[in-house]
Formats: structure tokens, C-alpha cells, sequence
């Protein structure tokens, strides 16, 4: 990828971020509006005090809204591993979709491609752990659904992005899964553990987003804790 094949949108939404700040995570969304004209101009009208680093279209168009060099205000009131100001150390990126709101369907390969690209360039440019390519739903699981359980983590994944860990035999135990996606990284008090649950199997568990813990969701959970701990 070049400089040429990203268009330049730029958002007056950003501020400075700490110093000495690492960015050391990147957030996918998807913009949940009718039309990636509409997400845009919503990224980019200081009124609505959003925005994110870059939003691709459903034809793989990239636009570059906020510089990396910038915090950009795309994870809102969000945690992962304790830390909550997740803007401060991530890169956001935005995918046009409808989302669950306006019609949720699956990204086209030309827009995957287009991410596959991009997210590679960023993961060369800082030290983000495969651990911490994450959804907003991930960092946000009581108040989002993005990019949602339609997203093709797994392949983002066989592309070096991510993680995606085959399940296995082993299982958390079921007295054992509110400790176990603490240790991920989730953020969350007990009685938040069900829309926490779904946020995980958006990620990880995708054929069904029950909020419950079964064998299924509790393999896939020692799966990944075997890879990241």
C-alpha cells in the first residue's frame, strides 16, 4: 500500500495524546449509518465530537481522517487490561456497514482486502501485540456490537492480524469464566458477565451470540488463554 491509494478526509476531532504515550492497540468498528457518505461526514463534523483515524468504504476506498500522531475519539468510554483511556493508545479504525441498526451484513472482500493492507502497514509502524487487535465491542461490551459476530476475524487473523486460536479439548471452567476474560482483558463487573460473554463470542465464537457460557464459548476461552498468557 502507498500514500496514493488513501484519500485524504481530514476530521477536526482530535486531540494531542499524552506524552510518551505507545500506541499499542488497534480498534475496528463499523459505522452503523445508512451510508459511508453519511459515517463520513458524521467522523468529520466537529459538533459530533467523533472521529477515527481512517474509515474504509465497501469498495475498499481508504480515507485518512485522523494522523496516526493523533488521539482520535472513536472508543468512547472503554477498558481493556485496566487501562481506560483506550483513545489514548489506539488506532481506530472504521468499516462502512450498516451495522445491527440500519441492516448488518457481511463486508465485502474488496473492503477486507482493503483493511488486510492497511492494518499490516499500522502493525509495522508500532509495536501493537496480535492480543490487542481488538473490536469495539471488546473494549465497549456494554455499550457496542461492532464490527459484530458477521466480521471475519478468523481471516484477518491467517493474515497476521490477530488473533484467532483453534479450539481445542480444554475448557474453562464454568465457576471459572468471569476470571477467565478478566484475564483477557475484558473489563466488567459480574452482573455485566452475559453482555460480556456475547462480546466475546462476537470475536471469537461467531455461530452463536448467546451471552451464555457453553462448552463451545468456555473451549474457545482456554484456547485463547493458552496463547496469550
Amino acid at each position: 500500500m502507498t500514500d496514493s491509494d488513501i484519500i485524504d478526509r481530514p476530521s477536526p476531532n482530535h486531540d494531542a495524546r499524552p506524552d510518551g504515550q505507545e500506541i499499542d492497540t488497534l480498534v475496528l468498528h463499523y459505522t452503523g449509518m445508512p451510508s459511508g457518505e453519511a459515517a463520513l461526514q458524521r467522523l468529520c463534523d466537529p459538533e459530533a465530537k467523533v472521529s477515527a483515524h481512517y474509515c474504509i468504504e465497501e469498495d475498499g476506498h481508504i480515507f485518512a481522517l485522523v494522523g496516526e500522531d493523533r488521539r482520535a475519539w472513536h472508543a468512547g468510554v472503554a477498558l481493556w487490561q485496566g487501562a481506560s483511556d483506550i483513545n489514548a493508545r489506539s488506532i481506530g479504525i472504521e468499516l462502512v456497514n450498516p451495522g445491527h441498526e440500519f441492516g448488518y451484513r457481511p463486508f465485502p472482500p474488496a473492503q477486507m482486502a482493503a483493511l488486510k493492507s492497511l492494518a499490516l502497514d499500522i502493525l509495522a509502524r508500532h509495536p501493537i501485540p496480535a492480543a490487542r487487535v481488538l473490536g469495539h465491542a471488546d473494549v465497549a461490551p456494554l455499550r457496542k456490537e461492532d464490527p459484530g459476530e458477521l466480521f471475519d476475524w478468523r481471516g484477518l487473523a491467517g493474515s497476521g492480524i490477530g488473533l484467532w486460536p483453534e479450539e481445542g479439548s480444554a475448557a474453562v471452567l464454568e465457576s471459572a469464566v468471569g476470571q477467565a476474560l478478566k484475564r483477557i482483558g475484558y473489563g466488567f463487573t459480574d452482573e455485566d458477565l452475559p453482555a460480556v460473554i456475547r462480546a466475546f463470542q462476537r470475536h471469537y465464537r461467531q455461530n452463536g451470540i448467546t451471552g451464555g457460557a457453553d462448552a463451545e464459548t468456555r473451549r474457545r476461552m482456554a484456547a485463547l488463554l493458552a496463547v496469550i498468557d
